[in-house]
């Protein structure tokens, strides 16, 4: 089990007397890395028990080799805990076949990685409109809803350019409307200002207010603490384990 101190939120860390509405629930998820001749090379997870609810804000905050990448990669189902179940939406995508767990990453989540991940060849509406590409959305529709979107964040003067014609505030902008475009249960934001200046940071942090505010749910990883008092609550990793787990502030009431 988890090794959390006593500003562990008990609700969130045991599931007693816990809400209803779990977005996201890791039950003693462990993730252990091998060296070829089959011994071990790194426990990274050590039976993580957590929940996050619809419409939380979450930063998860650790030093280097605490487990926090593991961490955001099983929850994003780019990877795969090696015991314990991780539920999804009420799912249990943990023993899922490869295909059907592409499936449910392509539509249930979206991504917003700190070197924005663009390409460079294709407009900005092309690029946010890649995710529905692979849901075999009509391409009328990919359009239109990339063109929703990136007027969302404030794009809708830039829609013939690429990345290279944009600021990097910009393009994080793009990489943003991107992962909203499938609509995602979840906002996977892995160190989404690191590579931004503070005042262009802000902005984007602004902007993952709105969505706080408008319900969504946003998992963030950072290594900032500033960006991190941003968010509704705080999980600190140390060596696999759930070191704290605290409430800075309760949702907003979404209207």
């Amino acid at each position: 089990m988890s090794s959390p101190d006593v500003n562990t939120l008990s609700d969130h860390s045991t599931g007693a007397d816990a809400p209803e509405e779990a977005i996201a629930e890791f039950r003693g998820i462990q993730k252990v890395y091998y060296k070829p001749d089959g011994s071990i090379l790194v426990e990274a997870l050590r039976g993580i028990d957590t929940r996050i609810d619809r419409g939380e804000y979450v930063a998860i905050m650790g030093a280097s080799g605490s487990g926090k990448s593991t961490m955001m990669n099983i929850l994003g189902c780019l990877d795969r805990s090696t015991a314990g179940e991780y539920l999804l939406d009420g799912r249990n995508v943990s023993d899922m076949e490869d295909d059907e767990l592409s499936a449910v990453r392509g539509s249930r989540i979206g991504f917003v990685f700190q070197a924005f991940n663009l390409i460079s060849e294709l407009t900005i509406v092309e690029n946010v409109a890649i995710p529905l590409f692979y849901q075999n959305v009509p391409k009328a529709d990919r359009v239109e809803r990339a063109i929703r979107q990136l007027t969302r964040v404030g794009l809708a003067d830039r829609l013939g350019h690429r990345p290279t014609e944009l600021s990097g505030g910009q393009q994080q902008r793009v990489a943003i409307a991107r992962a909203l475009v499938n609509e995602p249960a979840i906002i996977l934001a892995d160190e989404p200002t690191g590579n931004l200046d503070s005042q262009t940071g802000q902005a984007v942090m602004d902007l993952f207010r709105e969505f706080e505010e408008a319900g969504m749910t946003i998992i963030m990883v950072t290594h900032d603490e500033s960006i991190a008092d941003h968010c509704q609550r705080i999980i600190r990793l140390r060596d696999g384990w759930i070191d704290s787990d605290v409430r800075l502030r309760d949702a907003p009431v979404v209207k």
